[in-house]
């Protein structure tokens, strides 16, 4: 029997004759279920009409969409290093092509997710690389499919390599994770971030919120304390979750940026 793709939202559930009748993801206020219904897919059937495309962001970072696009739009990043590589975030669609492509550039050493929006197939990405996942702990209730390769970290930090380390914001779930690469950007690091921090249209700045598809805001309390854990951190760029990046002075730009978002809290709009 296969198993159970949420056409939404793009998280995977157990083998099962029939889909379920709702998935929790998308049945609460941080995502949404469309006016037409819950629906689903399976495996075969993506790679029947999808495939994913690749682009080199960086010497050593490789941005994976699935075309067209599906669930949320999500994407994921090949991160090469001399320790062994890192899939941050991952996709619905794990195809033949993309398992040879990922095994050529060295396969897995291990992936680690931001938070439920990006779950997926994570179990079959795993299986197919042998490689562990890492998820905090915080956000376990959202796991649909238990996996013996699903390790849950508990604190604030935790280093998964080299030059590699997952910080735990909070904001958008509790255990809303991004992953600071200290070799991205010329070695003036990176902050892969999701939608933890989601970067603005103009490049420049960040958003935080608790919902994006519903606008539901975050306190300024909780973004101070986003801010504070970053304020430390060295990281030139900032990897947003739709194709967005700011390119240039990305630590100043989110500290700016919550700054203006607590303002903005605070202020009594005319």
């Amino acid at each position: 029997m296969p198993i159970q793709i949420c056409v939404t939202c793009g998280t995977s559930f157990p083998d099962a004759p029939i889909p379920p009748e709702r998935c929790p993801i998308c049945d609460e206020e941080r995502q949404y279920v469309p006016a037409t219904g819950q629906s689903w897919t399976t495996p075969d059937a993506l790679s029947a009409t999808h495939s994913n495309a690749w682009r080199q962001r960086e010497p050593d970072l490789f941005e994976i969409r699935t075309v067209p696009s599906f669930g949320i739009g999500q994407r994921a990043f090949l991160i090469r290093t001399p320790h062994g590589n890192m899939l941050w975030d991952c996709l619905a669609l794990l195809d033949d092509a993309t398992v040879a492509l990922v095994r050529a550039l060295g396969g897995l050493s291990s992936i680690a997710i931001s938070h439920p929006h990006y779950y997926t197939t994570m179990q079959d990405w795993a299986a197919a690389f042998d490689a562990p996942v890492y998820l905090h702990a915080r956000d376990r209730e959202w796991v649909m499919r238990p996996d013996h390769r699903l390790l849950f970290w508990e604190e604030d930090e935790r280093a998964v390599g080299t030059g590699l380390t997952l910080i735990r914001l909070g904001g958008h779930f509790p255990g809303g994770t991004v992953l600071h690469w200290q070799a991205g950007a010329d070695r003036r690091g990176a902050l892969m971030a999701g939608d933890i921090l989601q970067v603005g249209a103009d490049r420049r700045t960040v958003s935080f919120l608790w919902s994006y598809p519903n606008r539901f805001p975050l306190s300024g309390r909780t973004v101070a304390r986003i801010a504070s854990r970053l304020d430390g951190r060295r990281f030139e760029r900032v990897y947003g979750a739709f194709g967005l990046h700011i390119e240039r002075d990305g630590r100043a730009a989110v500290l700016r940026s919550a700054d203006r978002y607590r303002e903005l809290l605070a202020e009594e709009q005319p």
